[in-house]
């Protein structure tokens, strides 16, 4: 009877509380980039109808509006408890570094989500009760809102990648905000967030096509279906292209700010001028012994300073220089994850972009006898895009360690003194069980949503008519 509570006393709080924030903020992020990417495509849709009168654009804001707004209230409620979580389990990382990390976070709060969600308010019971172009100004101020509260969230994490504007105050032992400007206006944050953006249109875009061919396949509400259809590739399509240009630029600045996280991308062991990029690579886990490899020469110098023959830092230099200047230690993430996790993120995004390609060519011209396979791919394509985008995250934190805060706090360094691994087992095993349970209602609301489509479609005038009164 006492062998288990002693067992359990010997789990690392530190390993559990990685785990239970990267449960949080993975659970969390599946909603972030829907609402980002629905609510600029719904606000599209909406100017579209007023700008053409046209049916077929009020239902698509109607419908998706819907999905948006279910979408968005499950991420409010996952989003409390991530940010509890620094001063349950991350306390001493809180001390730290709260006078500065905490600042454009207490800026999305106060601000931005404020301004968003009056906005939504504004726009949910505004139907009917305010003009069409007062009402359109409501989803565009919400969507102005999402943009602003997603580049402060990301402002916040880019100092943990890059920390800029703030002091060590020696007596305080702590970090001190000295210039906002820096902590906003961080080279990382500055790329990632149009990388974050339009990785979100991409997942938007495939959810709306997913929804648009389960209706097609079916031969249902397939005017307006036709029209969604193509609109959400399209949006995969102009995604793509953003989150490519802006992932470059991203790779950029992580070579200026953290060259190791480059060198474990590839897993490249040794300084290498030119650098080459593998597609796959079988080896040992220490780089001496590379048993297979399809390769791309020069890739990686091009990815890392835009020259054909650039030098790439290794692994193994830079471990070296940060012995030098941290002292004795690891200072290698885990490089199969980040070697992984990197071509993952590539490939599902490419994935994505070429379904949305091939969807457009077959369905040109009004084209929509297509056999129900390729209808299938269409539907179960959707998650495509939101698990690169969580396994670039997964790229991004796991990037990073053993450093909470690059350079300036070791993720060991973070954790709160006074809980222990029972505490956060428990509260794991309870936020998990609690999680599966919000993900049934949520993905039940949604296919629900999704499954009943548009309301019968009727004349303009008809619609025009129904809009007087219908509300959220």
């Amino acid at each position: 009877m006492h062998a288990i509570p002693a067992v359990l006393t010997e789990l690392s709080a530190l390993d559990l509380s990685r785990w239970q924030f990267g449960l949080t903020t993975v659970y969390h992020f599946l909603f972030v980039p829907l609402t980002i990417g629905m609510v600029l495509l719904v606000a599209i849709m909406q100017t579209a109808w007023v700008r053409t009168d046209n049916v077929k654009y009020l239902h698509m804001t109607k419908l998706f509006g819907k999905i948006f707004l279910i979408n968005f209230a499950m991420g409010v409620v996952t989003g409390i408890v991530q940010e509890f979580q620094f001063g349950m389990n991350w306390s001493d990382y809180s001390r730290f570094v709260g006078d500065v990390f905490g600042a454009p976070l207490a800026m999305e709060g106060l601000l931005a989500f404020f301004f968003e969600a009056t906005f939504i308010g504004l726009w949910i019971f505004g139907w009917g009760r305010l003009s069409k172009k007062v009402h359109l100004a409501t989803i565009w101020m919400t969507a102005f809102g999402v943009l602003l509260s997603a580049y402060f969230i990301l402002a916040a994490n880019a100092f943990m990648q890059n920390p800029v504007g703030f002091e060590i105050n020696e007596a305080k032992n702590r970090a001190e905000l000295v210039d906002i400007g820096a902590v906003l206006t961080n080279i990382v944050a500055l790329n990632q967030f149009p990388h974050t953006i339009t990785a979100s249109l991409m997942f938007a875009g495939a959810v709306i096509a997913s929804v648009s061919a389960y209706h097609l396949k079916r031969n249902q509400q397939v005017s307006t279906m036709r029209t969604s259809l193509r609109f959400g590739l399209w949006s995969v399509i102009v995604g793509g292209i953003g989150t490519a240009i802006s992932g470059d630029g991203l790779g950029l600045a992580m070579v200026q700010t953290q060259p190791m996280k480059m060198a474990a991308a590839e897993a490249l062991y040794n300084t290498s001028a030119p650098a080459s990029f593998s597609i796959f690579t079988l080896g040992t886990p220490d780089g001496k012994s590379e048993l297979f490899s399809i390769r791309i020469p020069n890739l990686l110098s091009y990815l890392s300073t835009h020259t054909l023959d650039g030098e790439v830092e290794g692994l193994n230099d830079l471990q070296a220089q940060y012995v030098s200047a941290f002292g004795p230690g690891d200072y290698m993430p885990i490089i199969w994850v980040t070697y992984w996790a990197f071509r993952w993120m590539i490939a599902l995004g490419a994935l994505s972009f070429l379904i949305a390609v091939v969807g457009l060519w077959l369905t040109r011209k009004g084209k929509l006898e297509l056999p129900k396979w390729v209808w299938n791919v269409a539907i179960w394509a959707a998650p495509l895009p939101v698990l690169g985008i969580s396994i670039g995250w997964l790229f991004t934190e796991m990037g990073r360690q053993p450093w909470l805060v690059f350079k300036l706090m070791k993720t060991a360094d973070g954790v709160s003194p006074g809980i222990n691994g029972v505490d956060v087992l428990i509260s794991l095993i309870v936020f998990t069980l609690i999680y599966g349970v919000l993900a049934v209602v949520e993905m039940k609301l949604l296919l629900a949503a999704a499954q009943k489509g548009i309301e019968e479609e009727k004349s303009e005038d008809a619609a025009d008519a129904d809009q007087l009164t219908v509300a959220y």
